[in-house]
């Protein structure tokens, strides 16, 4: 095998530009000097470039590769790789892989065009017109985490899921509902799929193929919207989570395509980051709260819609990440971290890390605002 041949691999599979020229000569039935002059050469070639191998060792360099073949990720479709280690002394990595400069717009039409094909006509129902205390009734289910490791089948996750929507919509029995408002995201899937990773790069334990939990995800949404359109108007919020930022946003589309042509069920997937929801007095801002200042929040609602802020007498943010319920109230107006039906995973356990798996759904009235919340506890 000749130097270059060598050199050709090593652009392939830079992975091993980390190894010693003996165990490259080893993998490559070669002599150990071939090896060594195109190891340096490469070295020097490649400093500059995104793949980062400055603090990887022989056994993470393998691991990294065997990743790239287990999902079949080509080293020409890798946008970059950095590997660190942590403070336990553990070694990670991140892989980043192209887009191929596909812009998000032209991403969204494709998949709207694609879902609306399979999109049924569906009739608007006939509602009630002389509700007496009209409400709105949200049921908000962040952080579900599909497909995350933690000892769940997904069958078993969806039945959870829908259970507690199930749960919560009888106990509102006796309430008004105008319309159903369901915020879905939030990390609503637990990885950006193929390179399971977070959307920063954090590597995560799947309990599934990255199409299963995908196809899983979106359609689980699709029964729950199902059963909730059969009882009143439901108005999908889509919001993205720091596990499923792109992804969500992908997700987002095939539902709203979906329902294109049902009168019954809106979907809300803008490219905004932050999403509003009017209804009479009340003002609700969606975010994941990953990035945010809670005390900020106020200032980023008035901010981004001052009308919708000048109408409104009563104004929330709700938001996810944390797993838990944490309430505060700035300046008059509440940041809301709803909890989370998530199981902890092997790590969380590990940390220390415990929550209630609760679900939570908010009923707002037209002109008093909040009137409280039902819960429903796994």
């Amino acid at each position: 095998m000749t130097k270059d041949n060598i050199k050709a691999f090593l652009e392939e599979k830079p992975g091993y530009l980390k190894v010693s020229a003996d165990r490259l000569s080893e993998r490559l039935n070669c002599s150990v000097e071939t090896c060594a002059a195109a190891l340096t050469e490469m070295r020097v070639e490649m400093k500059g470039s995104d793949f980062d191998v400055d603090n990887a060792n022989e056994s993470v360099i393998t691991e990294f590769q065997e990743f790239l073949d287990n999902n079949g990720i080509a080293p020409t479709d890798v946008a970059s790789v950095k590997f660190w280690q942590t403070m336990s002394g553990q070694q990670r990595f991140s892989v980043v892989t192209k887009n191929e400069g596909r812009n998000i717009s032209e991403i969204k039409k494709e998949i709207e065009d694609f879902a609306a094909i399979y999109s049924p006509d569906v009739p608007q129902v006939l509602r009630r017109s002389n509700l007496s205390d009209p409400i709105v009734y949200e049921i908000s289910l962040p952080d579900v985490h599909y497909g995350k490791q933690h000892g769940f089948t997904l069958k078993e996750i969806e039945q959870q899921f829908l259970g507690v929507v199930r749960d919560l919509v009888t106990k509102a029995d006796g309430l008004d509902i105008e319309r159903f408002l369901l915020p879905i995201g939030n990390d609503g899937m637990n990885s950006e799929g193929m390179r399971r990773t977070t959307t920063k790069g954090t590597p995560q334990d799947e309990s599934a193929d990255w199409k299963e939990t995908f196809r899983g995800y979106w359609t689980l949404m699709v029964t729950a919207i199902d059963y909730l359109k059969e009882r009143a108007p439901v108005d999908v919020v889509v919001v993205s989570g720091n596990h499923d930022y792109e992804r969500m946003f992908y997700a987002g589309d095939v539902i709203a395509g979906w329902y294109r042509n049902d009168g019954n069920v809106t979907v809300d997937n803008s490219e905004e980051p932050r999403k509003y929801y009017e209804y009479g007095t009340n003002m609700i801002m969606f975010t994941h709260g990953d990035n945010e200042k809670a005390a900020e929040m106020p200032l980023i609602m008035a901010t981004e819609q001052p009308e919708m802020f000048a109408r409104s007498t009563h104004r929330e943010a709700h938001c996810g990440h944390f797993h838990k319920e944490m309430v505060n109230e700035h300046r008059g107006d509440k940041v809301r971290f709803i909890p989370s039906i998530c199981p902890n995973d092997e790590w969380h356990k590990r940390m220390g890390y415990q929550a209630k798996r609760t679900g939570q759904a908010y009923i707002w009235n037209k002109k008093a605002g909040l009137g409280g919340y039902l819960q429903s506890n796994l």
